[in-house]
């Protein structure tokens, strides 16, 4: 058996409009709510990838400068052991008898 129809108690009927308009609102907020949350993951997803591509540069740029003071080190060494060989020789070639 159905249920009987609600009806409205006696002199609280509601304007046609004033649904009308709740209606309205209603549909409007519920059809911008997808919208609304692509928009926001958009947002965060390019955030987030703007912050990596930031992260990756830093890191780039700290490897750079370690790459670089390693070459220095580098060179530096082999430049003291020139002098370390120059400095023997010439102690062989001056100590001989």
């Amino acid at each position: 058996m159905a249920a009987p129809a609600a009806t409205a108690a006696p002199g609280t009927e509601v304007n046609s409009q004033i649904t009308d308009s709740v209606t309205a609102v209603n549909t409007s907020a519920v059809g911008s709510t997808p919208a609304m949350a692509a928009g926001n993951l958009m947002i965060t997803t390019s955030q987030a990838l703007g912050t990596s591509a930031l992260n990756a540069t830093g890191a780039n740029q700290q490897g750079s400068i370690t790459m670089h003071a390693a070459t220095v080190q580098g060179i530096n060494s082999l430049m003291a052991i020139g002098g370390s060989v120059i400095g023997r020789g010439a102690e062989g070639i001056l100590e001989k008898d």
